[in-house]
């Protein structure tokens, strides 16, 4: 039997990694814009994180995370998203006592047990990003701005648009709740078995449900944004504001609930018609809770993530080229035994200099050398041999243009340290 790689997950392959690197590398220089700093968390945490942060009635939970017994007996859940996390390691290392707000970025690796699908794996990664210690609309409004930021530098906010909602404080979704449970009463025995088991505990998911049953029966149910309290609507007004005054267009949809139980006030999400059918690249909102439910002060937080696999998929969608090779300075084609030696210590000393070069090491012909250095698109190609050795004389030419110029061997690492 071939052994190969698991189910939902895949291989970046090096011809496919510079889409990564340009990706990663342009949302940490966004980040860094916006005064964030990188956190790293464990892969994998105890499982009650999860269940108490991420909340015991969403999919993730009940049926998406890889759960296992450790052999200390405890119960350990590969991460699935990034907040909870972040917040645990905020609340465990007391990072609530710096001055506020506390700004953090993540890229990630998370698991879920979900089925296969275009830009959909269960070894996933995720961008992320936090603001803890405001409840003031003004970090909501940054937060969004943000991935607008990262979305225009990438050259496609005009593909994705911005669906905003708000989904009240915790004390108000439990009266929207006894509305939302008398209006599905009658339908209650029709609900799938999860929605039946997310009745009592948070009926508002079921508005959520993609069983096409259940989104028939919620389909003119009442809605969230219509019995906000005061405070609640005050926010969701001031932030329309602030993303008014930075000309950031959006579309309020009301049915926008999020996955995670944590959610409150805020929830938003950035959607784009061009993976396939229509789907959210990114997805945030406030979660005033959260610290306190996991141990910590009562500190209010918002924030959003990402999927980088969704998002490199929209890219290629897209056709953007962000996958284009570096070139390599340098590539030393040498000819016999004395040649393969002297090459192999200008190719160290070159690279010491930080010039990127590359020299054959199976045998190749002086032709297939230069193929090969072509292939690496190679600006410089330097030519070594018996007599340029013995002349201490070597042929440097320039890949672009064909024009070659003669140096001596020992100037070599000198005229390329010159040249960048």
């Amino acid at each position: 039997m071939d052994i190969k790689r698991p189910r939902g997950t895949q291989d970046v392959l090096p011809k496919d990694i510079n889409k990564w690197n340009y990706v990663e590398t342009l949302f940490k220089k966004v980040c860094s814009d916006f005064g964030y700093g990188e956190m790293r968390t464990p892969d994998f945490e105890y499982t009650e994180l999860f269940k108490r942060g991420v909340g015991d009635t969403t999919d993730i939970v009940q049926k998406e995370m890889f759960t296992f017994e450790a052999k200390s007996k405890e119960s350990i859940t590969l991460k699935p998203e990034g907040t909870a996390p972040v917040v645990r390691a905020y609340i465990e290392n007391k990072l609530y006592a710096d001055p506020q707000p506390s700004k953090f970025f993540y890229i990630t690796p998370c698991f879920r047990y979900e089925k296969p699908q275009a830009g959909r794996l269960r070894a996933f990664h995720q961008f992320g990003i936090e603001i803890f210690g405001t409840d003031s609309s003004s970090a909501d409004a940054e937060v969004i701005s943000l991935a607008v930021e990262f979305f225009r530098r990438l050259e496609i906010d005009d593909k994705i648009e911005l669906r905003i909602n708000s989904v009240g404080t915790l004390e108000s979704r439990k009266e929207y709740n006894k509305i939302l449970r008398n209006y599905l009463k009658p339908n209650y025995d029709n609900l799938c078995q999860t929605c039946k088991d997310r009745f009592e505990k948070n009926p508002m998911r079921i508005i959520d449900c993609k069983n096409e049953t259940c989104k028939a029966i919620s389909h003119d149910a009442p809605l969230m944004i219509d019995h906000l309290d005061e405070e609640s609507k005050l926010h969701f007004e001031k932030l329309k504001k602030y993303l008014t005054a930075m000309k950031i267009d959006y579309t309020i949809d009301p049915h926008i609930v999020r996955g995670l139980d944590y959610y409150t006030k805020s929830a938003f999400e950035f959607v784009s018609n061009d993976i396939g059918s229509q789907s959210t690249v990114c997805g945030g909102g406030r979660y005033d809770g959260l610290i306190e439910e996991l141990g910590g002060p009562k500190i209010p937080g918002v924030g959003f993530g990402l999927g980088i696999e969704r998002l490199i998929l929209l890219l290629d969608n897209l056709e953007k080229d962000i996958n284009q090779q570096p070139s390599l300075d340098v590539f030393i084609a040498s000819m016999g035994e004395a040649a393969e030696i002297e090459a192999f210590k200008i190719l160290y000393d070159l690279r010491k200099t930080g010039i990127s070069c590359e020299k054959d090491h199976v045998g190749k012909s002086i032709k297939a050398q230069f193929k090969y250095a072509d292939k690496l698109n190679s600006r410089f190609t330097i030519v070594l041999g018996d007599d340029e050795i013995n002349n201490q004389i070597v042929t440097v030419k320039d890949m672009s243009n064909s024009t070659q110029t003669q140096i001596k061997l020992d100037d070599i690492v000198n005229y390329f340290k010159n040249l960048k």
